[in-house]
């Protein structure tokens, strides 16, 4: 795809994002910047606590409460999404524009309502008004559902009767049912058995082929899983992007200390079974939030750090590529 092709449908600008209360306050998203093309799907990855979720929320527009748009901006296909209002973000971004599947979100259903009436209720509140012929969008849903290999009569069954893949699919396909441009999903996989996450990658693959989603943004701790689908992926550490490449590049070639020793962590097996290589952890712990320290917040950790890493945070550096940056210091005056 040449230059001139590439759309940009997500552009974030130095976001940040902060939980306010009694507990003080947490820059939990924290300075982010990044670019999402049509056609992509990006992986946004990191530790547990790193700030993808907050990341996610903060990009449809909706964050939950306790948690600020405290500066940036977010741009989804050119609309300014804090500039937009609530009920317009509700009815027109997320359905149409913008599909979001939260954290834990086969918990969202309604566990005293059949899947028909959760949807016939979400619809309602998508549109503002009661579906008048109940039976032909109830059609219209089961002809989606196959899409995603549910068969029609799920619509007639509780939450409790379904399996966790089957309730994951469940919410995928509500999230997709307008046909949005861009699917923002968060740690889909988790608590997910391996054969049942082979089977929502290759769903999330397939609604891309048949032009039900154009985008896709996956997030997920497990960088495995976010292997097998995404082209790009970009590493969030302490409320902080730390680097940015093609998907192929992360695992191959990691830049940033982190990254690397984040692809070391990650248990490889040959084909006998046994392990490939020694499995090394990261020693410490993330940085505290509610008072992130004013240099690089990977420096008590990071086995390469230089002076200057305690003092000043480090701006992004090109070592590979103009879209493939590092936040690192080690990288200062590299390509130049």
């Amino acid at each position: 795809m040449t230059e001139d092709m590439i759309e940009e449908v997500i552009r974030v600008e130095d976001l940040k994002g902060y939980y306010r209360g009694t507990f003080g306050v947490v820059h939990a998203v924290d300075g982010v910047s990044l670019s999402v093309n049509k056609g992509d799907i990006m992986g946004i990855a990191g530790e547990s606590g790193c700030g993808k979720t907050s990341l996610a929320e903060l990009i449809t527009g909706r964050p939950i409460e306790l948690l600020h748009h405290e500066g940036g901006r977010v741009y989804v296909k050119e609309l300014s999404m804090f500039e937009l209002d609530e009920e317009v973000i509700r009815k027109e971004i997320l359905c149409k524009v913008m599909g979001y599947v939260p954290q834990a979100s086969q918990n969202s259903l309604n566990p005293v309502k059949k899947i028909k009436n959760f949807i016939l209720d979400a619809m309602r509140e998508r549109i503002g008004t009661k579906t008048k012929d109940k039976e032909k969008v109830l059609n219209q849903v089961a002809e989606h559902f196959k899409t995603l290999g549910l068969e029609k009569s799920v619509l007639n069954r509780y939450p409790h009767e379904l399996s966790g893949g089957m309730k994951q699919r469940v919410v995928v396909g509500i999230s997709t049912l307008w046909n949005p441009l861009i699917l923002v999903i968060d740690e889909p996989t988790s608590a997910l058995d391996v054969t049942t996450q082979q089977l929502l990658i290759k769903t999330f693959e397939h609604l891309q082929k048949i032009e039900i989603v154009e985008t896709i943004v996956f997030i997920s701790h497990d960088i495995p899983v976010l292997a097998q689908i995404c082209n790009k992926c970009v590493i969030m550490y302490a409320g902080r992007i730390v680097e940015k490449a093609s998907m192929d590049d992360i695992i191959r070639n990691p830049q940033h200390p982190y990254t690397k020793m984040l692809m070391s962590s990650i248990c490889c097996f040959n084909p006998d079974g046994t392990a490939e290589g020694k499995l090394d952890g990261i020693p410490g712990s993330p940085p505290d939030l509610l008072n992130p320290p004013k240099g690089c917040r990977f420096y008590l950790r990071c086995p390469s750090r230089l002076e200057k890493c305690k003092e000043n945070y480090p701006p992004f550096f090109i070592p590979r590529t103009e879209s493939d940056p590092v936040a690192c210091w080690l990288f200062e005056g590299v390509g130049d």
